[in-house]
């Protein structure tokens, strides 16, 4: 495949088309280049319904979202910091909009160091190669896929793979969010990346993690319409015993993992 641009025409309401388009057009008159990437690609793909809107700059992404908001009269929340915004148009629609950056870790499980990068950085730093494809916004290929890592590949055979041995160790995060598309998607993880995770959690990294970092995956999967099945996938690969043992201090996450076990029990035949 190298172009969604029907697809665009098919799922997209014309005004998020518009959103877009107009997108790809300003990043051309000032000398960027502009992205839609990420879950947006991936479910349009799969032809799910999709709601994220996450567009990636290669350029200055803050620059950008500043025009951009005042080109569609929508509000915009810049975070200087990170590179990145959130549009919010008159019609409630978000647009996320962020630098291209790469990321590098300076110990396991930390949080990483970002600087600016190439759509192609942007994408390798990212989870799973299903969660790599980007599509073009610019005027003269709008719609061309770029899928440098087998995103598409994986997604026609329903497979859930890292990029890189070392993904779970540089974020052991991504574990929780393994289960979670696995078993959203009906896909499965692949045994190389199943072993990456054994091998992360052989050495304790879920220990090393801030508790909120924890409490934002596991709300993640409570809001799944059937959080038993990543539940379960967490329980059978001994995350839960250990979260249950893990000293908490915060409130939330012990609600949470309150909830998590009677859900499990639930499920006990």
């Amino acid at each position: 495949m190298t172009s969604i641009a029907e697809v665009f025409e098919e799922k997209l309401s014309p005004a998020l088309q518009g959103v877009l388009r107009e997108a790809g057009k300003l990043a051309g008159e000032i000398g960027f280049k502009a992205y839609v990437v990420g879950g947006m690609v991936r479910d349009l793909l799969l032809g799910l319904q999709t709601i994220d809107v996450d567009i990636v700059i290669e350029g200055q992404g803050i620059q950008f979202a500043r025009r951009l908001a005042d080109r569609l009269q929508a509000k915009v929340r810049c975070h200087e910091r990170f590179g990145t915004a959130t549009l919010t148009l008159p019609d409630r629609l978000r647009v996320d909009i962020a630098t291209a950056r790469t990321e590098t870790y300076e110990r396991p499980a930390a949080l990483p160091r970002v600087t600016p990068g190439s759509i192609r950085d942007d994408m390798f730093r990212r989870d799973f190669t299903i969660n790599t494809l980007a599509a073009s916004l610019m005027p003269d290929d709008f719609g061309r896929v770029l899928d440098d890592f087998g995103g598409v590949l994986d997604l026609r055979e329903g497979r859930i793979r890292a990029l890189h041995e070392r993904s779970f160790i540089d974020d052991p995060t991504r574990i929780f969010r393994a289960v979670r598309f696995e078993k959203r998607l009906d896909f499965r993880i692949v045994r190389s990346t199943e072993q990456w995770i054994v091998d992360a959690l052989s050495r304790s990294l879920l220990e090393e993690l801030e508790d909120y970092r924890i409490a934002t995956e596991l709300r993640l999967i409570l809001e799944e319409p059937d959080p038993a099945g990543p539940l379960k996938r967490l329980s059978e690969l001994g995350i839960i015993d250990r979260l249950m043992k893990r000293p908490s201090r915060e409130k939330i996450l012990e609600r949470q993992m309150k909830k998590a076990k009677q859900i499990l029990q639930r499920e006990e035949p």
